[in-house]
């Protein structure tokens, strides 16, 4: 058809321009963020990685956001809060990502903050406590279901299942690793004691590297306390109920901030001795909400071959509800702008697999949602399929939730 050869190659080379239009529009849109996949929290990060990867192909598999597919750019942060802004920085700086999310865990979220605000970007974390109580960010969102009260309302339950007793303790220790998250926590549980009008007789901190619980908890059991609120990571979870069990602490009720007993294999590991156990959750599968039950059933297609938590109860809806939160703000905008997106998630509800969500101005949920269970009846051979009964981990508060009825003494769970 062209006999001149010059006029072939710019026929060639417009086809090839054309043809490379559409990759160029489709180029992924990169969300960034880093995740615990090793060191201390890691079996509850790797479950939130396994819940992003499912959004991510779930959105993917309808076309992507915008037309664009996404990807996901993440690193390990060993769990390790000092590892946080320069992985964030990378992110930001180097990998050019379009959004952020995250990161895990409160103690990694808080040194994320100055570099996600100095970059002015959005960010949704998960399951970081009472952290824009610092920062007043106008573009943080939190996946905690705290509600205006901050903190405080994250063991606001536990004093009032405490106080509905007869008769009532009138003595309470509290026990806390010096880190972030559980300093948090136990700074909300020691203004419910106080307005409960309990008298704190032990008020302890430990190193997070700490690995002897009997002397921690021997300074617990000497004070008398009549009851225990702890707040911990994994690790020490296991460390503080074992440490109770071979001392003989007995206390007339604990629980609290304990994040390890949201991890499958702990509970497995634990058995009977969580028996008695008053644990603050904010998802447990008696809990129905569109869509939770789709996506715990692909995590646990999916989790025995990655060798995660087998249940994901814990950490999975809250992550996917992250991305659900992204992408929802995303395509009603018809934007990746950061200030769109976040005025966006501030002015209207989002349909989550953990349940239509309302943010107020400080970035926390406009009503609380945070519920207080007891573990029942847990035997040393009943295997997983307990944990799936929820006969086994009863809702105890607030009444709309409630399916069981508490326990009470500590001991009498014990036998």
């Amino acid at each position: 058809m062209f006999r001149n050869p010059l006029a072939r190659v710019c026929v060639a080379l417009a086809a090839l321009l054309l043809a490379l239009l559409p990759a160029r529009a489709a180029e992924p849109i990169k969300i960034g963020f880093t995740m615990a996949l090793t060191g201390a929290v890691a079996p509850n990060g790797k479950q939130v990685l396994a819940a992003f990867e499912i959004w991510r192909d779930d959105v993917n598999a309808k076309g992507g956001l915008l037309g664009r597919p996404v990807q996901l750019v993440y690193y390990d942060d060993q769990s390790n809060p000092a590892n946080v802004p320069a992985l964030y920085t990378k992110l930001l700086d180097v990998d050019k990502v379009d959004l952020v999310i995250g990161p895990y865990a409160t103690n990694m979220v808080a040194p994320a903050m100055p570099v996600i605000i100095a970059h002015k970007k959005m960010t949704i974390s998960i399951l970081g406590l009472g952290v824009n109580r610092q920062f007043n960010y106008p573009r943080y969102f939190s996946t905690v279901p705290l509600g205006p009260e901050g903190p405080i309302a994250y063991s606001r339950g536990f004093f009032a299942l405490a106080m509905a007793q007869n008769p009532k303790p009138q003595t309470v220790a509290i026990v806390a690793a010096d880190a972030e998250f559980a300093r948090t926590s136990a700074d909300g549980a020691r203004a419910n004691a106080k307005a409960n009008g309990l008298k704190i007789v032990y008020d302890g901190k430990y190193p997070p590297n700490n690995t002897d619980f009997a002397s921690v908890m021997r300074g617990v059991q000497a004070a008398n306390p009549d009851i225990v609120f702890a707040a911990a990571y994994p690790p020490d979870t296991v460390g503080i109920i074992r440490a109770m069990h071979e001392i003989g602490l007995v206390p007339k009720m604990f629980g609290g901030s304990l994040v390890g007993l949201y991890v499958t294999p702990i509970k497995m590991q634990l058995g009977p001795l969580l028996n008695g156990i008053v644990l603050n959750e904010s998802f447990v599968p008696a809990m129905k909400f569109t869509g939770s039950a789709e996506l715990l059933a692909k995590y646990q297609a999916k989790a025995p071959a990655l060798g995660i938590d087998p249940l994901g109860y814990g950490f999975v809806p809250f992550a996917y509800a992250v991305g659900q939160l992204v992408a929802t703000a995303v395509e009603r905008t018809q934007s990746l702008d950061d200030d769109k997106l976040a005025q966006y998630l501030h002015s209207h509800t989002v349909d989550t697999v953990v349940g239509p969500l309302t943010y107020g101005a400080d970035g926390e949920w406009k009503e609380p949602r945070i519920i207080f269970t007891q573990f029942q009846h847990v035997t040393a051979d009943g295997g997983i399929a307990q944990f799936k009964d929820p006969k086994t981990e009863v809702i105890l508060w607030p009444d709309a939730y409630k399916n069981g009825t508490m326990v009470y003494p500590y001991a009498a769970a014990k036998k």
